[in-house]
């Protein structure tokens, strides 16, 4: 019996099992799909993101794959330059293939020791008080101690365990893909994107003229026909490089957790792709679920920490989806939504709002309510110069990790689990503070009788 079942190895699903095997946690990925998908799709990885890759040594994996764009607004896509002040050195947009992306989490998981299947379809799951069974399409049965759902928005786990996934349903059809075209626009339309990608080719996002199912793959006639009706001209588009299809359906799940079956990635929400959040979002899902389902199959988790992965990414999935539904609006063919649009486009020519808007759609505004007053608390902490030189590579294990500049705190009976860097040359924001292994502050100040109730709040009880 495994530990952890996780079924679908996309990029949630993949990290997910490497943030496990980091803390030995024997985790089997199902995937249903018998070789990796071919289609060459181009994706955006977040400044979030970046930091969150960069903590366990991928983002130089990821870095030559990839190209790096400047950071920038977005919002309704309103191309707007970044202000220079975001507190990361991770300040882009890094453009990669989908594929390559998956590869190398896949490639992370596997080396760290987590089993991957391919060509295995589940088609129910049950459940009892201290394990999973999971049914696959041949009639064979797993079981596991755990059962994550990372299959995506059709999700068949959510459906057959029964979690409500209220929302609106698709009523718009965008058309996405790179193509190569001989002229590109010369003006903005609403709706319109046309990014150039090198070498001629562009990355092109126009609104279908009518709904369709999502299993029909678009054409480069279909893609010449919506310009067409858009601009009135298909600039010249020609040798498409992948076409897809979306909707704008808009979903949350009422949980991510039912007793032993959690939820993450598009199998928790689903959101129009506007700002290219959702692969984002699901990313930090699985960083922040990674460390608690470990920290419970491993024996040390305090009683409700499982139950916190709800309760602070549910929040933040939410939002995500609220900003995406403002983005749509925006972008309607109305005098009204002009009108709105016009009036931001020039409010981000400001400074503050450019910024807000950044951190929104790039995940750095989070703050995770750890019922605690300083506005620090539950807040990333940037990647920052150490005595053993820059942060994030300090995380690469998974591991909280204990800052302190006063050297006078320790880890104690936790050093097991909790590592402890006393630093006086630190730039911290307090004199000590307590990072769980996703970057979120969980705790800051200078008495250790202070710093063990949160070492044991958040890192169960200690070793005797």
């Amino acid at each position: 019996m495994y530990d952890v079942v996780i079924v679908g190895c996309g990029p949630t699903g993949a990290l997910l099992a490497a943030e496990l095997r980091l803390h030995q946690v024997r985790v089997l990925v199902l995937e249903r799909e018998t070789e990796p998908t071919a289609a060459i799709r181009i994706v955006g990885l977040h400044i979030r993101s970046l930091e969150l890759l960069a903590m366990r040594g991928l983002l130089d994996r990821l870095l030559p794959l990839g190209r790096r764009r400047p950071a920038a607004t977005y919002f309704a896509a309103i191309d707007r330059p970044a202000p220079a002040d975001l507190d990361s050195p991770y300040a882009y947009l890094l453009g990669i293939r989908q594929p390559a992306l998956v590869q190398v989490l896949e490639d992370h998981a596997s080396t760290l020791g987590a089993h991957i299947r391919r060509g295995a379809t589940v088609t129910t799951v049950d459940q009892t008080d201290d394990h999973v069974t999971v049914h696959l399409h041949t009639g064979e049965k797993l079981r596991s101690r755990y059962l994550v759902a990372c299959d995506g928005a059709h999700s068949t786990v959510r459906k057959a365990t029964g979690i409500a996934f209220p929302g609106e349903p698709s009523r718009n059809d965008t058309l996405m893909g790179e193509l190569a075209a001989t002229t590109a626009p010369t003006s903005s339309f609403p709706r319109l994107t046309f990014t150039p990608t090198g070498s001629g080719t562009y990355r092109v996002i126009v609104p279908a003229p009518e709904i369709s199912t999502r299993s029909d793959q678009p054409t480069i006639h279909d893609f010449q026909q919506a310009l067409r009706a858009l601009t009135g001209t298909d600039f010249g588009l020609h040798s498409p490089r992948w076409l897809s299809r979306f909707g704008d359906a808009t979903r949350l799940a009422d949980h991510y957790r039912v007793h032993r079956v959690l939820l993450a990635g598009d199998a928790a929400h689903v959101h129009p792709p506007i700002g290219g959040q959702g692969l984002n979002l699901g990313l930090q899902d699985a960083v922040n679920l990674g460390w608690k389902l470990a920290a419970d199959v491993n024996g040390w988790a305090p009683p409700t920490l499982l139950d916190t992965y709800h309760d602070e990414r549910h929040p933040v999935a939410a939002a995500v989806l609220d900003n995406t539904r403002a983005q749509t609006a925006l972008l309607a063919p109305t005098p009204g939504a002009r009108a709105a649009r016009h009036l931001l486009e020039e409010l981000t020519a400001y400074e503050d709002v450019a910024r807000h808007l950044v951190r929104k759609v790039a995940a750095l505004d989070i703050r995770y309510d750890f019922a605690g007053t300083p506005d620090l608390l539950g807040r990333r902490l940037p990647d920052l110069e150490t005595k053993n030189g820059p942060l994030y590579p300090q995380l690469h294990r998974a591991r909280p990790l204990l800052l302190d500049t006063t050297e006078r705190l320790t880890t104690g009976p936790w050093s097991d689990r909790v590592d402890h860097l006393p630093d006086p040359t630190a730039a911290l924001p307090a004199p000590a503070l307590l990072l769980r292994p996703d970057g979120h502050i969980a705790w800051l100040g200078t008495t250790q009788n202070d710093l063990n109730t949160h070492l044991t709040r958040w890192f169960g009880t200690p070793t005797a």
